[in-house]
């Protein structure tokens, strides 16, 4: 079958229509015959225009691929086209609207195995003899992707008239060749004597039909905004807002639609634009204002410059920074850049910049716009460190439609964040934790984006470069870490406080709800929710328990919605389960990981939980195996060398070699107040008939535990929960497997097979299963506490935050007190559940708590379900429920 990928745009449906093929047909990527290509040729030529096939062969998904979706067929608020490939051709898909859960989930992904079991062919009713195949019904396949690349030109979406596709995870970034990466430069003669100013146009405006050329600088550039609905028929709705200036002060100027695409990438700020023939118009009054560096420039608010493709169409000209005349006027980047060591003494939603070292980057979650709906904001924790205080920055990056640079976040670079605004809760003691976080205007760059940007100049920015020189980067590389369950901002102390900021309809949920919560969840969405309940089992499960069932290699899961009437047919996957567990601990000399096996995990389970289900997953899909190696740390340098300077990106700054200085200093507060009490406490024979060596119970448990209607297990870690160390030399296969599934298959560039378990844990040594069993007593549910502490760097997550939290305190006071034993050589002999632990426990026993939980879906089936913080509800600020 011919080539029919068609080059670009609008021509390319044309050439479909020519054709009298889709344009979705199969690209050979051989001479011989593929099974795909029969596949398509089968149901266009059946008289159902579908088919069934009885054993089809196993084809590797390329590409996933979203848009929006047009009314009124509009059941989904976007559509997906897979591109899918046998070895031998290509053939581009589109993905029933009933199967989005797939994707949504990430069950159906770049690099997955599936066979298609039936799909059909769909004519387009509005054009010639065009027509796509549709899939209607998947299942996983085994083995790993074949390696494929995608065409060289990605062609407009399948199905309707949309023209581009968006990113898969969120809106807000540039995806596609649409969008170009740079203009070209070319050369521009500044006719001076014909330019208008912004004051004078501020004056002027409204008695003139045209406008004077401007010529201006860009201090500020915010992220994209896409307003597309599927009831609007637009190509390219997108918008962009910058702030700009000239000598006589700074105004707004608003890029529109299909102008994105061409202009967004490249107009940067410190860009000098001249602009002919734009638009005037009043001011957007809702929109965000940037803070400028120069608190005395003039700022024109009453009208914006906008800027579109037609009424009228704008000519854009970039004027090369060589090329600029210091007597043109135009006013210099100036910004607000700040050290830690004044952070604390700057008030709520103040606007700073940060430039630090990285010390510990999160992985990429999402978090919903809006309840129900299907878009997403992105965003990642991240922490760094300059010099100024023994404190971290603590930054919460949101998506700034600079994809390339977020995605590549990770220690040791050096990161600038522009436009960031303090969060800091003044109704609370002065101890909690401050933060930054992104603001619409925010701009973050990083090691390799640096060279040549405004900041360079900056006195801050100079002296944290001077800083960098007398740090050593072996002891610097071991405090860095990456991705896991990074619990914070954590809940405030008062449930009051935390109804206040919560924006949901209703923010107590029942347990019974937590499970549609938990359904409900996309990939990598993450959510807190609260849930009344009595704390009525805590059982301690150390790494020495660890396994391989929570890796995910099975196509095996615990059923958490069944009640105690199916228990029959859990006894056969049961048998199941068993064997599998077996298969693996043979396969598996050693573990270190934060996982148990089934059989480990419950080794003090009550027989209800012994006899709650299991069921075989009808819908899993294998990627290539999990990035990961283990973790070398690379050969230590007592001082950066030159070449190592190059690699953190020293040499965009400047050109100095290398001064010796003092060695840095660290020192732990928090080990210091942590220490073995074991003993203290006197714990009575009744109390200590409800614990065993490792866990603890209520009375009020062991009456109810068998009377149950529903027992949801969501207590499993999971590798992607556990933060590891970073590990220079495997920074990328890091990166990635922290960052989202990407919308077109990478195959691996190394032939490591590692897994990601083999990266060493910066958490504790284990963590604890915590029942939660429901005020009615007939329902309950198993949560995790992941107790969080990394001895290299104790203000990596923030412990003093929970302390008013007895209970979790102790488990996490414990869990460090362990790891610094250990650390330091000695054997661990403390208690897993000290009486300290027992004792904060039985002052909640049989006593209604309210119970924070941070949800996050990680793809698959896996949801990991911890608990952040437990509110007692005969609190002063908290009336009893009645």
């Amino acid at each position: 079958m011919q080539d029919s990928t068609p080059e670009r745009g609008g021509s390319a449906r044309l050439a479909e229509e020519r054709r009298g093929t889709p344009e979705t047909a199969a690209v050979s990527a051989g001479g011989g015959a593929s099974w795909l290509q029969r596949v398509f040729e089968d149901v266009r030529g059946s008289s159902q225009l579908s088919a069934a096939s009885a054993e089809p062969a196993a084809v590797t998904v390329v590409a996933v691929e979203r848009y929006l979706a047009e009314a009124p067929a509009a059941a989904a608020q976007y559509w997906y086209d897979v591109t899918l490939t046998d070895g031998a051709c290509q053939q581009r898909c589109y993905l029933s609207p009933r199967l989005n859960g797939l994707v949504q989930r990430a069950h159906l992904r770049a690099g997955a195995r599936l066979r298609l079991r039936r799909c059909s062919y769909l004519y387009d009713e509005k054009r010639l003899n065009y027509g796509f195949l549709c899939l209607e019904e998947l299942e996983p396949a085994g083995g790993a992707g074949q390696p494929a690349s995608p065409p060289r030109h990605r062609p407009p979406p399948l199905r309707g008239e949309k023209k581009h596709y968006l990113p898969l995870w969120n809106n807000e970034d540039p995806y596609g060749d649409v969008w170009v990466a740079e203009k070209p430069r070319v050369r521009v003669d500044v006719d001076v004597s014909k330019l208008t100013s912004l004051g004078q146009l501020e004056m002027t405006w409204r008695s003139k039909l045209h406008f004077h050329p401007l010529l201006v600088r860009v201090l500020h550039k915010s992220r994209l905004r896409y307003y597309g609905k599927p009831e609007k028929k637009m190509d390219m709705p997108y918008q962009a807002y910058f702030e700009i200036a000239d000598g006589s002060g700074m105004m707004s100027m608003v890029l529109w639609n299909s102008l994105c695409p061409e202009w967004y990438n490249s107009i940067k700020v410190g860009t000098v634009l001249l602009l002919e023939q734009y638009a005037i118009k009043t001011s957007y009054p809702f929109k965000t204002q940037p803070t400028p560096g120069d608190s005395q420039m003039k700022r024109f608010a009453t009208i914006e410059i906008s800027l579109n493709v037609r009424d009228p169409p704008t000519k854009i000209n970039i004027i090369a920074e060589e090329m600029v005349k210091p007597e043109w006027g135009l006013p210099e980047v100036k910004y607000r850049f700040i050290t830690r060591s004044e952070l604390n003494d700057l008030p709520n939603n103040h606007c700073c910049d940060v430039i630090g070292l990285v010390t510990f980057v999160g992985r990429a979650e999402r978090a919903r716009k809006r309840e129900r709906g299907e878009d997403f904001w992105l965003y990642r924790w991240a922490h760094a460190v300059d010099g100024t205080s023994d404190q971290p920055f603590i930054l919460e990056l949101f998506a700034t439609s600079q994809p390339d640079v977020f995605q590549r976040i990770h220690p040791m670079t050096y990161l600038v964040c522009t436009q960031m605004r303090v969060v800091r809760d003044i109704t609370e003691n002065s101890s909690s934790t401050v933060y930054l976080t992104t603001s619409n205007e925010s701009q973050i760059f990083i090691t390799g984006w640096h060279k040549g940007q405004p900041y360079t100049k900056d006195t801050k920015v100079k002296n944290f470069i001077q800083w960098t020189k007398t740090q050593r980067e072996s002891d610097r590389i071991k405090k860095t870490v990456i991705g896991g369950y990074y619990p914070f901002p954590r809940p405030p102390n008062n449930f009051l406080k935390y109804c206040k900021n919560n924006k949901v309809e209703s923010v107590l949920k029942t347990i019974s709800e937590t499970e549609k919560e938990i359904e409900d969840l996309h990939y990598r969405e993450h959510k807190r929710i609260a849930v009344q309940g009595i704390i009525s089992v805590i059982r301690y499960i150390s790494s020495s328990n660890a396994g391989e069932k929570d890796s995910g290699v099975e196509l095996v899961q615990k059923d958490t919605s069944q009640s105690l009437e199916s228990s029959a047919m859990a006894k056969e996957d049961c048998v199941h389960e068993g064997k599998n567990t077996n298969l693996q601990n043979k396969e598996v000399k050693s573990s270190l990981e934060l996982h148990c096996t089934p059989g480990e995990q419950h080794q003090h389970q009550d027989p209800l939980s012994k006899r709650n289900s299991f069921k075989r997953i009808p819908w899993r899909l294998n990627t290539d195996a999990e990035q990961g190696s283990a973790s070398v740390i690379p050969p230590s340098y007592r001082y950066f060398t030159r070449s190592r300077r190059r690699k953190f990106g020293l040499d965009e700054f400047e050109h100095e070699d290398f001064m010796q200085d003092k060695h840095e200093q660290a020192v732990s507060d928090s080990l210091q107040n942590c220490t073995d009490r074991e003993g203290m406490s006197d714990i009575s024979e009744t109390e200590e008939a409800g614990r065993t060596c490792d866990s603890w119970h209520s009375d009020l448990w062991a009456q109810v535990k068998d009377k149950l209607m529903k027992y949801l297990h969501h207590s499993t870690i999971f590798p992607e929960s556990v933060p590891r160390k970073f590990d220079y030399v495997h920074k990328d296969l890091l990166m990635q497997q922290y960052n989202l599934h990407a919308a077109v298959h990478q195959p691996k560039e190394t032939g490591t097979d590692k897994n990601i378990n083999e990266f060493k844990s910066a958490s504790g040594l284990g963590y604890y299963e915590v029942t939660v069993l429901g005020i009615n007593h007939d329902v309950a549910i198993d949560v995790a506490f992941l107790p969080l502490f990394c001895p290299e760097d104790p203000h990596l997550f923030q412990l003093e935050d929970i302390q008013n939290d007895t209970l979790l305190s102790c488990m996490s006071c414990i869990s460090s007190c362990q790891q610094e034993a250990t650390s330091n050589g000695r054997l661990c002999d403390m208690f897993p559940l000290s009486n300290e632990i027992v004792k904060a426990a039985m002052d909640l026993d049989g006593k209604h708590v309210i119970c924070i939980l941070d949800i996050c879906h990680l793809g698959d089936d896996k949801v990991e379900v911890f608990l952040s913080k437990i509110y007692k509800t005969v609190e002063p600020d908290l009336l009893d429920p009645v």
